[in-house]
């Protein structure tokens, strides 16, 4: 390599260095801006100037997130509905899965041909319906009316039937062998080899319902039944909107989604890329 050659290699990766880092920049200052507009005092906020850094720090916000609303029942109503839409879902999905990938039956193809035009079409055209599906059996404010509709990830299935149609034939036909059952098959053959794939999945999943917010903000209107991304709308005072009270709320709710993607950084990663890949 011609030291023409290095140095006109050396300028390209400096040029894609420096715009990796302004587009994590641009990316990252909305964060900045929120994080730090919560630790200002109102009238701080509402200045008519941009101020990148507090002239006085407070947590009251904060304060008053925890203490004066019902954040802790809402962090509770976002728990136990994203864990009970992960595990369905996942579940779900790993059963249909391997069902389409290893079973023979009537319709299989069809099936398989609805699932992939049921990824191509944005679950925003569905709301509607959901909507009124759920109304009419009396699932609205409830837990069940919140899960049941945010049921439907094919992007899932399609992962978890790649993973099974690459796995080698011959594990199956040991076991068929050896007499095993289908259930015996998928949890003592399969499922031993993707916990991984599993693990990764059921992480982005649990994220996924975590901070969704269209479809809990239609089907929920009582306070109490909101989950922490409906309910930090409700952040507010009679005078009006206060919002830095907001913007410490909204921290606060996507606190632990920040803290799970640190902590399983690698497996959210991972899922990410087998759901690219897919889309790919």
């Amino acid at each position: 390599m011609t030291p023409a050659t290095a140095q006109r290699l050396n300028m390209a990766g400096l040029a894609i260095t420096l715009t990796t880092v302004l587009f994590a920049v641009l990316w990252a200052f909305p964060l900045y801006w929120g994080v730090v507009s919560s630790l200002k005092p109102e009238d701080e906020v509402v200045r008519p100037y941009i101020e990148l850094w507090p002239d006085t720090f407070t947590i009251s916000h904060y304060v008053f997130a925890l203490t004066q609303t019902q954040i802790g029942t809402w962090y509770l109503n976002s728990i136990a509905t994203a864990l009970a839409i992960t595990v369905l879902t996942v579940s779900s999905s790993l059963l249909c899965g391997y069902a389409i990938s290893q079973l023979e039956f009537r319709f299989r193809r069809p099936l398989w041909w609805l699932i992939l035009a049921s990824f191509m079409v944005p679950m925003q055209t569905m709301i509607v319906n959901h909507f009124e599906l759920v109304a009419s059996l009396g699932l609205l404010n409830t837990w069940a009316g919140i899960v049941l509709p945010q049921l439907i990830h094919p992007v899932i299935i399609i992962v978890y039937k790649q993973f099974f149609d690459g796995v080698p034939k011959d594990f199956r036909e040991a076991a068929v062998m050896d007499n095993a059952s289908e259930w015996r098959i998928l949890t003592r053959v399969y499922m031993p080899m993707n916990w991984g794939v599993t693990t990764a999945l059921a992480i982005v999943t649990f994220i996924w319902s975590w901070n969704a917010f269209l479809w809990p903000f239609l089907a929920v209107t009582q306070t109490d039944m909101m989950t922490i991304t409906v309910g930090i709308t409700q952040v507010n005072d009679a005078f009006g909107v206060y919002y830095a009270r907001q913007l410490s709320a909204a921290v606060l709710a996507g606190l632990p989604v920040a803290i799970a993607y640190l902590v399983f950084q690698r497996r959210v990663t991972e899922a990410i890329t087998l759901s690219a890949g897919i889309k790919g």
